[in-house]
């Protein structure tokens, strides 16, 4: 009797023990939002992938906040890329308390997502929306980690003029705040360097069937094209081009279209050739730790790298590390010291400007050569 009341005593302060020790862990969740459901899911994936295994790599680390251990968590949310959607899960991340929030992936969805989170003081770091109107309202709880419209759709531009000496372009937006801007930016870059703008059309994030407008721009012929949207409407736009003889006209885009899902959305066309995109960042090659890193996201996630979960893998690491340096997990405390990032990260070493934007952001040129994506520069 007397030494199973003893066995019965030591489970009870083994169990006691084991309570203390789980309540001297504190979990906090870090919110993630991207399109997980329609035709950009492949991209919020992607991106949901990179928060996942930064959350997994801090785990093993050991964070401590304030002496005291850290269990991070993710709290994921889908907006299918539509506005509504995105502010709807904005405001669920708000009342979940989370400690902040990587995302959104389309400008679209991130601009009004950002007022949200600006309402309820919660800060979000995009590694994917470039349209530059995300910043101008200078909220402190808006940051961005990679390189913006303005650099993307001017380098494009630039490259169209200066080293392919091309007279004349057609331009194409989804009619999406991303679509729209990168558009804009190249369109009176370009002009700005004599390139003719022969025609501009549009057609929205939805659409599969192009030949009306191309038909229409295949009569202005053109150089070449630039499309400013995603790559699920880019895939059959570039078939569609082969099936009306454009082979030789030239397809520019922003990072929207700069995928390895490109290659199969265009199922074997040539006119997969004539690309050229651009992308904030250096290529993962070139990326300080990008080899090693995208080694261990492939062996993780098989088949899945699109182009952005190494900037939320970056963007999970810096919000950790403006917690630890301010040691709060709240972001009254912490968003000081996200604003004093000076992170080395595997993207690049992350460091912000005061409206939230990426201190000197790269941007990397690439075309397709068969059907793999190679960079220019």
């Amino acid at each position: 009797m007397q030494m199973k009341y003893k066995l019965t005593v030591l489970a009870a302060v083994a169990a006691i023990s084991g309570v203390a020790l789980a309540q001297d862990v504190q979990v906090v969740k870090i919110g993630h939002v991207a399109p997980m459901s329609g035709p950009q899911a492949h991209y919020g994936k992607d991106n949901e992938n990179g928060v996942r295994m930064a959350i997994e790599d801090l785990n093993a680390q050991g964070v401590v906040i304030a002496g005291k251990k850290v269990k991070l968590e993710i709290q994921a949310e889908d907006d299918a890329a539509d506005p509504k959607q995105g502010t709807a899960a904005a405001q669920k991340l708000c009342d979940a308390k989370v400690a902040g929030v990587v995302g959104h992936l389309n400008s679209g969805t991130t601009i009004p997502a950002s007022k949200v989170y600006n309402d309820c003081g919660i800060p979000h770091i995009t590694g994917a929306a470039t349209n530059p109107a995300l910043t101008k309202p200078g909220y402190d709880t808006t940051y961005r980690i990679i390189a913006n419209d303005n650099a993307l759709g001017a380098q494009l531009a630039l490259y169209a003029a200066d080293t392919l000496k091309l007279k004349s372009v057609a331009i194409i937006d989804d009619r999406t705040a991303y679509g729209q801007g990168v558009a804009e930016i190249f369109k009176k870059t370009a002009e700005s360097k004599g390139v003719k703008v022969v025609d501009s059309q549009y057609t929205n994030d939805k659409a599969t069937d192009f030949m009306a407008i191309l038909t229409s721009i295949k009569a202005k012929k053109p150089d070449a094209i630039f499309y400013g949207g995603m790559d699920t409407q880019a895939g059959p736009m570039l078939r569609q081009m082969e099936q009306l003889g454009m082979s030789d006209v030239k397809f520019f885009g922003g990072d929207g279209i700069c995928t390895t899902e490109i290659a199969k959305l265009a199922a074997g066309a040539k006119t997969l050739g004539g690309v050229v995109c651009a992308e904030g960042g250096l290529s993962i090659d070139k990326m300080p730790g990008g080899k090693a890193w995208k080694a261990r996201y492939d062996a993780k996630f098989p088949g899945q790298f699109q182009i952005y979960s190494p900037y939320t893998y970056d963007a999970t690491f810096v919000l950790v590390d403006a917690m630890k340096r301010a040691g709060s997990t709240d972001p009254k405390k912490y968003i000081p010291e996200l604003k004093k990032t000076n992170f080395k990260g595997i993207t690049a070493t992350i460091q912000f400007e005061p409206n939230g934007e990426l201190k000197n952001a790269a941007a990397t040129l690439s075309t397709y050569k068969d059907g793999k994506k190679v960079t220019l520069n």
